[in-house]
């Protein structure tokens, strides 16, 4: 059985990679910024990043995911609730990513822990547990992203930066002498100024600073995203962790890193479909509009990593986008309407497999 529950937590792990390792970058490769492949490799170092960090950063985040409190520890530690939870949680993503769909691992891990725990227990749950640990977070934190996508365009200027005028020239003072009133030479300084021109004029003047603005934002972009998929990785990585631990077959830190690995896998390998529907199908972004997206995003989940809220990255992210193309009228609404269907029957759809596969076994 053993054998069976590391098994079954790598295969949640490795579809967790495939359908979300590239979340963070869906912006980056949409606005194209980079290709998929250099996306591909910067989202997967910053994920095993967040991995390792989360053994710092979320200690909370295992008690909850461990079933404990959801239902009678005397449940939550056996082999086969744990082994339920994991194969219904790992079977609904992996046809969610086969489909292209962005869903949450965390409501496929709930969907996981109600179906177990029902089977196992006689349909008994802690509901209060349920709804005020679970699902308020996860119901909020996509609200609360897309409230603030739409009024970030709204506050602030969100169209394509005009490439006439892509470089900020920093005048350092200059000083001159002058004459006084008594005649004399006084020393006169000037005010720094900032000069905005195209890339040609400013190229052979020679200034203490001088920034490429497309460059910079760029930068600042590609950051954004390597912070949310840390931040992804500080998020998931003991939700997935806490099926091991629970069933005491590893170690803390051997876990976090078995577990790590394998998202990474998944993500290497199976990425792709995901990302096509997040970068290319819910909106067309500018690089302003991708930016502030993933400033979004980052911030809200690893506000929520911090105070213990397993919050979802897809819901964030997606929010975050849909939030900033609302602004800016550009949705693609049936590709919307498929997400959110499929974000509905996530947390079914698991706990039905997991309370099949509890009942029969």
């Amino acid at each position: 059985m053993d054998w069976l529950l590391i098994i079954a937590a790598l295969c949640i792990a490795f579809s967790n990679g495939a359908n979300d390792n590239f979340k963070g970058f869906a912006t980056v490769w949409g606005t194209n910024t980079l290709s998929y492949r250099q996306a591909l490799f910067l989202a997967t170092a910053a994920t095993v990043a967040g991995s390792i960090a989360s053994l710092i950063l979320a200690e909370e985040l295992v008690q909850h995911f461990s079933g404990k409190g959801l239902v009678p520890d005397t449940v939550a530690n056996t082999p086969l609730f744990i082994l339920s939870v994991a194969t219904g949680a790992a079977v609904t993503i992996s046809l969610a990513t086969k489909m292209g769909l962005p869903v949450s691992t965390t409501h496929a891990l709930i969907g996981g822990l109600i179906g177990a725990g029902m089977a196992q227990n006689e349909g008994i749950l802690h509901l209060d547990k349920l709804a005020n640990t679970f699902m308020l977070p996860l119901i909020a934190s996509p609200i609360i992203a897309i409230i603030i996508g739409v009024l970030a365009h709204k506050l602030f200027d969100m169209k394509p930066i005009k490439s006439d005028k892509d470089c900020a020239c920093l005048v350092t003072p200059t000083q001159t002498l002058i004459p006084g009133t008594d005649g004399s030479l006084v020393t006169k300084f000037s005010v720094p100024s900032i000069i905005l021109a195209s890339n040609s004029s400013c190229d052979p003047i020679k200034v203490p600073i001088k920034v490429y603005i497309s460059r910079t934002m760029d930068r600042l972009h590609i950051f954004s995203a390597m912070t949310i998929c840390f931040a992804r990785g500080v998020n998931d990585t003991p939700k997935l962790t806490a099926l091991l631990l629970a069933a005491q077959i590893l170690q803390p830190t051997t876990s976090t890193v078995v577990i790590g690995l394998a998202m990474a896998a998944g993500g290497l390998l199976f990425a792709k479909r995901v990302a096509r529907t997040m970068s290319q199908r819910i909106t067309k972004m500018n690089h302003k509009q991708g930016l502030t997206a993933n400033l979004i995003t980052a911030s809200l989940v690893l506000v929520a990593s911090k105070f213990g809220f397993p919050v979802s990255t897809t819901h964030v992210s997606v929010g975050s986008i849909v939030g900033v193309g609302a602004g800016a009228r550009t949705l693609d609404w049936n590709t919307l309407r498929n997400i959110l269907l499929s974000w509905i029957g996530t947390l079914p759809f698991a706990a039905g497999v997991a309370w099949l596969l509890s009942s029969v076994l």
